[in-house]
């Protein structure tokens, strides 16, 4: 696994406070996956209500607070397949 994805894991599990009620799955280009649900992060690959996918860059400055997740997808950054209101309910969690 990379050392992206596992500083992600660290990184998201400490910002999340448990408030997540779905299943998201973030897919950093050339660098892996990580899973979003109930019980917190971790790197994974399965299925989930919404995919969201970014470039390293682009998902660092998000997780730095750098980058609004919205204005990264207005201006395709970031790329969501599945269910927006997950996506929306997510970015809620993670600012």
């Amino acid at each position: 696994m990379s050392d992206v994805v596992n500083q992600a894991v660290e990184a998201l599990n400490a910002k999340m406070d448990g408030g997540f009620d779905g299943t998201a799955k973030f897919v950093i280009t050339d660098e892996g996956s990580i899973m979003i649900d109930e019980n917190g992060v971790r790197a994974g690959d399965d299925d989930a209500d919404v995919t969201l996918t970014a470039d390293t860059e682009t998902f660092k400055a998000i997780l730095d607070g750098e980058q609004n997740p919205t204005a990264a997808f207005m201006t395709g950054k970031l790329s969501v397949d599945g269910d927006m209101g997950a996506a929306m309910k997510l970015a809620s969690v993670l600012a």
